[in-house]
């Protein structure tokens, strides 16, 4: 049997990356830019899988439509794919079509970068009441997720947001916008039908700490002003700020910005025209959530009828404590945004406490904590769902160095003829999705947007795309 560095250097390093969001495009490519593949000292080729058919993970479905700099990312992700040297296969679920066992015959390296995708628990009683949800349930529902029902119950007039970070600013933006406003974004149909029937009057958006402790960006807190009809409501006593908020508007720009801009809004609130608009968001701080609760005497079992908090005050270390007064508030439905958790792949190990593969640096540990040959993790699977998209690039970095530092001894792959796994796939009866196809139905969706023609007086929209949500009508886009 012939030496692993060996073989790795007679033909190009077979690698393959199991995830094509942001985590996966950016390992990729910081691998075919490297150094050691540009100076020459050996080739390698990529293969990229994705258990949707389309690409871009959590771009396409994780991020709210109308976010401004998702375009900007797209495009730069489009570009690195579109070059050619990373092959895309769509539509493979890791665990149901292929193996760790098969990916091992076929490849020298494997990188996961699957993400995060359910909603981190929230334990109090109550949350498993009709009309509690996960935010990550309801943004892939907005984001035309192919593999959660069409319909979302909006039914509530009184909503309660829990946290206070981009995803909980996200959710109540989206739940308290028009959908008119929407239309402009590549949202489904059936989602702008749910949002335009929506009866929503009041959203509220809770968070534990106060507004120096926020967990969200300038940017995102700067969108929820530019909402037409909607009343940002903030409260006078939640404004507390302690000797740690204070040191961290004076030495964090971020953090001063927006203070500085809650505090000019808890101003200006008051002398807004008279002309209240038709909705409102509140933005609460300093409330723990302590109870969700039905109203069973007036016919209500089984559902949310409101949601009891306590009230916190600063501790001076910028953490909280519990003040014993507790309030109330009716709401008719309540959904948790307290962060996202990664699942379990199938054969790896999994630290359910934290959602992540264990891993140091990015290579895989196994049950003893030693590394597993030849697999590796990066993004959000790896560290958790902390950081901005930008993060993961530092990330794949990391990752990547040490694959680059192993791959001379890294376990060879049986079969690594690139034809091999398309072999495979096929024989399976895999409908795997490809980047030709995936550029179908790209422009299947600008194509919609085009010819999308509005009712209820807004024909004028300019509509860029819109998304396909069914995952078998996307297949047959793509590979038709």
């Amino acid at each position: 049997m012939s030496n692993p560095g060996e073989t790795s250097s007679k033909r190009p390093l077979r690698v393959a990356i199991v995830g094509a969001g942001p985590a996966g495009v950016y390992a990729a490519d910081i691998l075919t830019k490297s150094n050691e593949v540009k100076g020459g000292d050996f080739e390698v080729s990529i293969d990229l899988f994705e258990a949707y058919p389309a690409p871009y993970g959590l771009i396409r479905y994780g991020v709210a439509p109308d976010h401004p700099r998702i375009k900007g990312i797209v495009n730069a992700l489009h570009k690195v794919l579109d070059r050619g040297d990373i092959r895309f296969l769509g539509n493979v679920t890791y665990g149901r079509d292929l193996t760790l066992h098969d990916f091992r015959a076929f490849y020298d390296a494997v990188i996961f970068s699957t993400g995060a995708i359910k909603d981190a628990q929230l334990d109090i009683p109550g949350i498993e009441l009709e009309g509690s949800f996960g935010g990550a349930d309801f943004v892939s529902w907005y984001d035309g997720h192919p593999d959660v029902p069409r319909e979302w119950p909006l039914d509530a007039k009184e909503i309660a947001v829990i946290g206070n970070g981009n995803v909980a600013l996200d959710v109540a933006r989206m739940l308290v916008k028009h959908a008119d406003e929407l239309l402009t974004t590549e949202i489904p149909d059936n989602v702008y039908q749910g949002l335009k029937n929506s009866p929503v009057t009041d959203v509220h958006v809770f968070g534990r700490r106060g507004p120096a402790q926020v967990k969200f960006t300038p940017l995102e807190l700067r969108e929820l002003s530019h909402m037409k009809d909607v009343d940002i409501v903030l409260y006078p006593e939640d404004f507390e700020f302690d000797e740690a908020s204070d040191d961290a508007i004076r030495s964090n720009n971020q953090i001063k910005t927006m203070v500085n801009t809650l505090t000019n809004w808890l101003v200006e609130e008051h002398a807004e025209a008279e002309e209240p608009s038709s909705r409102r968001l509140h933005l609460h701080f300093l409330h723990s959530p302590v109870e969700i609760y039905e109203d069973a005497d007036n016919g209500g079992a089984g559902k949310v009828a409101g949601i009891k908090f306590e009230r916190m005050q600063l501790d001076g270390t910028g953490n909280v404590k519990g003040t014993g007064e507790m309030v109330d508030y009716p709401v008719q439905a309540v959904y948790r945004a307290i962060g996202y958790h990664g699942s379990a792949l199938d054969e790896l190990e999994y630290d359910a406490r934290r959602g992540v593969v264990p891993n140091e640096g990015g290579r895989v540990l196994d049950a003893e904590g030693n590394p597993v040959p030849g697999i590796y993790t990066t993004g959000w699977i790896k560290r958790g769902p902390v950081g901005l998209i930008g993060h993961t690039k530092g990330d794949a970095l990391e990752t990547i160095g040490f694959l680059l530092e192993d791959r001379l001894t890294l376990p060879p792959a049986q079969n690594p003829d690139p034809q091999a796994i398309i072999h495979l796939l096929e024989e399976r009866g895999i409908e795997y999705t490809t980047w030709e196809g995936w550029n179908k139905l790209d422009a299947h969706e600008a194509a919609l947007g085009a010819a999308w023609t509005g009712t209820d007086g807004t024909n004028g929209v300019v509509r860029e795309r819109i998304k396909v949500v069914p995952r078998e009508e996307m297949i047959s886009i793509s590979r038709e």
